[in-house]
């Protein structure tokens, strides 16, 4: 008998992007180049029949924890944050739509003119449709990051997984730049990510993740293929996900 390919381990996920992504090798701004081919990863994605939705920053833009560090009121400087990634989120659908696919923009902000707001039971239907869900503005809400957005957006839709596509291969236990013995963590819990302090999720993320038992996979934006890997199940990356077995 024929072996037969096992299909999707989840069938509903958030792709968390940072804003530094969409720069590419630049400092700041867009890169057309980088922006497809993650375009390119989350088309591929959605082929395989997962419903798949993303949750965008704006680092590329202006991140508003330095923006305050730098003399601006924080809850300004967040909602500045928050309207870049509504100009990430526009990039983003605009490249996958010429890639083919059905894309939404849903914002947390209103802006009628460009997206649709954020509705629960509507992202919902269209995930339901086959289309790609693209979640702009964080939580509408300054002082939480866009990693928190994006486990907050996992649970409302009932995502199966958190797929956050970063620059490292997954998580450490301290900054390999900085620290060449840093050790790779295959996998670990929740707990153990905030006892340690590893960053590559803000505490709150963890947390609210932790609190509704949603495993997240941190792996390398570079490889076009770890994204698919990751929602078939492939070990790629790390993985955070409840308490381990045995």
């Amino acid at each position: 008998m024929a072996n037969v390919a096992p299909g999707p381990l989840y069938r509903r996920v958030v792709v968390k992007l940072s804003g530094e992504a969409f720069a590419g090798p630049q400092e700041y701004g867009i890169d057309r180049q980088t922006v497809e081919r993650i375009a390119q990863s989350v088309k591929a994605v959605a082929l395989e029949g997962v419903e798949t939705s993303v949750v965008v920053g704006a680092g590329n833009i202006l991140r508003g924890t330095e923006a305050a560090r730098q003399g601006m009121d924080r809850a300004t400087a967040d909602y500045a944050g928050m309207l870049g990634t509504a100009i990430n989120a526009l990039v983003l659908q605009d490249t996958l739509e010429g890639l083919g696919m059905v894309t939404r923009v849903c914002t947390a902000i209103e802006m009628r003119e460009v997206a649709e707001p954020f509705i629960r039971r509507r992202a919902i239907r269209h995930l339901e449709q086959g289309r790609i869900v693209i979640f702009a503005a964080g939580t509408g809400n300054p002082f939480f990051t866009t990693d928190t957005a994006a486990v907050l957006r996992a649970v409302e839709v009932n995502a199966q997984a958190i797929l956050k596509a970063t620059n490292v291969d997954g998580i450490y236990d301290k900054d390999p730049k900085k620290h060449p013995d840093a050790r790779f963590l295959r996998e670990l819990t929740y707990q153990e990510a905030l006892v340690q302090d590893l960053r590559i999720m803000d505490p709150t993320a963890f947390s609210l993740a932790m609190e509704n038992d949603l495993p997240i996979i941190v792996f390398d934006i570079g490889d076009p293929q770890n994204m698919l890997r990751a929602v078939n199940g492939e070990p790629v990356g790390t993985l955070v996900r409840g308490k381990q077995d045995g």
